[in-house]
């Protein structure tokens, strides 16, 4: 019999009840073969370590680029700190990254723009992948008939149908 204080789903019972802690539990067999959300005997996933590594050491880089960047040379001295490069690169990387991004995204649409073809160019309608419609006359009888080959649609019907059959 199941304890009237829990909620049950199909994956998970969650025991609300006031005697012990709320405790959950899986039911199914396929949520402990798959590794999700549990680490298991093996440890943690790499994918897990890495990132954890990596938030901690972008936190430290962080840390010590602020206090050599702004902290006094007398107190970087006190405390036994007498080598370090010049506060000229504290603000000439950051300004150099953001030049650096700055003119590769003006060198990416310069570069799109090189490539694509003028408006006028024929080459915006048409490629070595188009086709012409085919006249597909199918000789079956009846209702049934087989799916047109696959074409592009002319400019010309496209306007038609566009602009032509307009109800004003």
């Amino acid at each position: 019999m199941e304890d009237p204080h829990s909620v049950s789903s199909p994956r998970r019972i969650l025991s609300l009840s006031k005697k012990r802690r709320a405790t959950a539990f899986s039911l199914d067999a396929d949520d402990r073969a798959s590794g999700f959300g549990v680490s298991g005997e093996h440890g943690p996933k790499p994918s897990e370590v890495y990132g954890f590594v990596g938030s901690i050491t972008t936190v430290v880089a962080t840390v010590i680029f602020l206090v050599w960047a702004y902290v006094p040379e007398a107190w970087l001295h006190y405390i036994g700190i007498f080598y370090y490069p010049s506060r000229y690169w504290a603000l000439a990387v950051p300004a150099y990254f953001m030049v650096t991004v700055v003119l590769a995204l003006g060198f990416y649409l310069g570069l799109n723009f090189m490539s694509t073809p003028s408006p006028t160019s024929l080459n915006t309608m048409f490629d070595e992948f188009s086709r012409e419609p085919s006249s597909f006359l199918p000789s079956m009888d009846g209702d049934e008939q087989p799916i047109e080959p696959i074409s592009d649609i002319g400019l010309d019907r496209i306007n038609d149908v566009m602009f032509n059959n307009v109800n004003s």
